[in-house]
């Protein structure tokens, strides 16, 4: 298995391909690539088709994947919100790969029109590519997961557009301006997920008492309202501005559990609070007797979550070839004050490894065992030969 990647702040979509390939032609050796990798910003992204174009006439036995964002990450860097084109290319030997598109109004109803997609094996990974403003990411996550529980779910949501038919997706032959698009990975092929949400707990772990779908209206008997009061008197002069902005709710995702600590939860986001009732709506489904902990997120946390997740993958001593990297809009240097951080995080755990990817509106990676959609997270997924 080789990978390479390069990246072009070229505005002209074709000159921009043309110089990530040049870039990678020493790296790739031997002909076309089985699988390239593409994401555009920028004005690049308004010709993101002829990028796709020039890359698929360079290389047309290769299959692409990818989609217009905010901002690209390749060859060790990040650019946001300016022109940018990253392109990752891969030779995979022995992988069967499987593109798939889902054109809005056409989104799959349940694991039926998964497993129909590949009928005769089982993935070993999936690439999920999405436009947030045209699908129903969550229900495409759920039906991947109920057709192929064993793969590993990986991807990303389109970002940089205003409104529906604006973002830019593409999967093998297939182009679209919505819904959603992927690979199905199988054969020869692992695939290591890595999932920073880099948020912090505070207070203690409480059993949601009293829940209506994602509406929180109970916690140990209590209105959520109220215990972040409580929470709120207690807290350090900087954890009260982080309440203001960078509040958010952890919901247990196994059962069971004695002690509870970060990294134990799946963070959700807290979309609004009755001032009447002290109820809280959650970005995500409750359940009765369910643990639930209030977490913070700030850069420093962040960044020490992003160190903690790579340092143990990387003492698992899994080698690793190239990768993806989904990280969203709200991470980069608008967080940490400066450029390319997660990418520089990658490298000092694993090297200058080949990754391309994008911010996008939301992340897709597995934390205790199944993915979910994520905000706020640098999701990779790092491939490797089976048994590497």
């Amino acid at each position: 298995m080789k990978w390479a990647s390069a990246l072009s702040e070229n505005s002209e979509p074709r000159a921009a391909a043309r110089e990530a390939v040049a870039a990678l032609r020493g790296q790739i050796p031997d002909g076309d690539p089985d699988l390239i990798a593409v994401f555009a910003s920028g004005r690049t992204a308004r010709g993101f088709e002829e990028a796709c174009a020039e890359l698929s006439e360079t290389w047309p036995r290769a299959r692409p994947i990818g989609c217009s964002a905010h901002g690209v990450i390749a060859a060790g860097r990040e650019i946001e919100g300016a022109d940018g084109l990253a392109l990752a290319a891969a030779r995979l030997p022995g992988v069967r790969l499987h593109p798939f598109a889902f054109a809005p109004g056409e989104q799959p109803d349940g694991p039926g029109p998964w497993r129909a997609l590949l009928p005769d094996g089982e993935p070993s990974g999936i690439v999920l590519l999405a436009d947030p403003l045209t699908c129903d990411v969550e229900a495409l996550i759920a039906g991947a997961h109920a057709a192929y529980p064993e793969a590993v779910l990986t991807g990303g949501l389109a970002s940089g557009g205003q409104a529906p038919g604006e973002h830019r997706l593409r999967a093998g032959p297939h182009a679209l301006s919505g819904g959603a698009a992927g690979l199905l990975l199988a054969g020869d092929l692992e695939i290591d997920s890595i999932v920073a949400q880099g948020c912090r707990p505070v207070g203690s772990p409480m059993f949601v008492t009293r829940a209506q779908n994602n509406a929180l209206i109970e916690l140990d008997g209590r209105p959520p309202a109220q215990v972040l009061q409580e929470l709120f008197a207690q807290a350090s002069q900087r954890d009260r501005s982080l309440f203001t902005h960078s509040l958010f709710i952890g919901l247990e995702m196994r059962e069971g559990q004695s002690e509870y600590g970060a990294g134990d939860f799946l963070v959700r986001n807290i979309a609004g609070l009755d001032p009447e009732s002290g109820a809280l709506v959650v970005g995500g489904p409750l359940r009765v007797h369910q643990v639930a902990q209030f977490h913070l997120r700030d850069r420093e946390t962040s960044a020490e979550d992003l160190e903690r997740q790579l340092e143990r993958h990387a003492r698992a001593g899994r080698s690793a070839s190239g990768g993806l990297m989904f990280s969203c809009v709200g991470r980069g240097s608008g967080l940490y004050g400066a450029p390319d951080h997660d990418s520089r995080a990658l490298a000092r755990h694993f090297g200058p490894l080949p990754v391309a990817g994008f911010f996008g509106n939301g992340e897709i990676g597995p934390v205790g065992g199944r993915s979910f959609l994520h905000a706020y997270t640098s999701a990779f997924a790092l491939f490797r030969s089976a048994g590497a």
